[in-house]
């Protein structure tokens, strides 16, 4: 029995290319249902999308579509695990997929398509319980230190106060393209403030991060009349369409106020991101992990950490502070406060490593 048929987004539709496969009517609604009545982001839409037709290309080397959902049984799905496990998918990836098909037909059922969930019995492939990467506080102290402080704003003459005393050495390019202003030469080069504009990005992202437990994407979707060096607060468009507030740390207001005074040098004018790469656009998710493997080879650290091991050594530094759960659970935008937990066993690890250490009887 048909239901309902949603209005279709044309953005939600997943793209194909000559030769690939095109997307069922029935993908197509389930992801016009994401993106219009569950408002999911645009990237999720496309995760499921691509989790949904990977099944559906298996389905049509076996003579079946989800075109007809009404045909597809448990044992299909099973097949389905079964080939991702022949091709090494990880067990966390598969349960991944598995939950994006599991949507996809409880849709199905929603707009009386098919009677019964295939998925229904069909468990989860068992995974490892691996604990968030993070950084110790000596760590984060390095990364964010950088060498030094953020660059001190630049004056009218476009020399920073800092670049000032330093003298007219710090005028001078390594290849001799400036002569000291001592001696009549021109200011320092466009590419030395674009580089200096560069630095005080790069230390202001680490600071937002890490200050605020952002997620890299909420990072870098906030615009630029959103925040200031004055701000307290920013309010976070978070998943699933949900806002909070988060807090700035006055580290990550300086590094602001440093980032803000220099954003001229690289942002095209009609950009609104706060966060631009040096070509003058928003910065997307690979720059922002080549900007953190640059501040952790320059802190001297000996690994590299991802944009969101920052947000996780927020939430472990909080609550090896004493921070209560529930309060770390608002300040990360967890929905539900089992995704908080997890951050309570690398605490109670912390606080045992202590206890052999420090305890007469341990």
């Amino acid at each position: 029995m048909a239901g309902r048929t949603p209005r279709r987004s044309p953005s939600a539709v997943p793209r194909t290319q000559p030769g690939e496969q095109a997307a069922p009517d029935t993908v197509a609604m389930f992801l016009a249902h994401l993106e219009m009545e569950k408002g999911c982001s645009p990237a999720t839409v496309e995760a499921y999308g691509n989790d949904v037709m990977q099944f559906e290309s298996l389905m049509a080397r076996q003579g079946f579509s989800l075109a007809a959902p009404e045909t597809i049984t448990r044992r299909r799905v099973e097949s389905w695990l079964a080939d991702l496990h022949r091709q090494g998918v990880s067990k966390t990836s598969m349960g991944r997929k598995l939950s994006s098909l599991r949507a996809f037909f409880r849709f199905c059922a929603r707009m009386r398509m098919i009677a019964a969930l295939p998925t229904e019995g069909v468990g989860n492939p068992k995974t490892e319980k691996h604990h968030p990467a993070f950084l110790n506080v000596d760590q984060a102290f390095a990364l964010l230190d950088a060498r030094g402080n953020p660059p001190a704003a630049p004056s009218a003459s476009g020399v920073s106060s800092s670049d000032a005393d330093a003298g007219p050495s710090l005028r001078t390019s390594a290849a001799g393209i400036l002569a000291p202003e001592a001696n009549g030469g021109p200011n320092p080069a466009p590419d030395l403030e674009k580089a200096a504009a560069v630095k005080a990005r790069d230390l202001c992202l680490a600071e937002v991060l890490y200050g605020s437990g952002l997620r890299v994407s909420e990072a870098l979707s906030i615009n630029e009349g959103r925040i200031n060096g004055t701000s307290v607060t920013v309010r976070i468009p978070g998943k699933g369409g949900k806002e909070r507030l988060a807090p700035l740390t006055d580290t990550a207001r300086a590094a602001l106020d440093a980032w803000l005074a220099r954003r001229p040098l690289l942002a095209d004018p009609a950009e609104r991101a706060l966060f631009v790469g040096e070509r003058g656009r928003r910065l997307n998710r690979r720059e922002a992990l080549r900007i953190l493997d640059r501040l952790c080879r320059q802190a001297g650290l000996p690994q590299t950490v991802s944009p969101h091991a920052l947000r996780h050594s927020f939430a472990t530094h909080l609550l090896e502070a004493g921070a209560d759960l529930r309060s770390v659970q608002e300040l990360m935008g967890h929905s539900r406060l089992s995704t908080t937990q997890r951050y309570t066993h690398l605490n109670l690890a912390h606080l045992t490593a202590v206890y052999d250490k420090a305890h007469p009887k341990s």
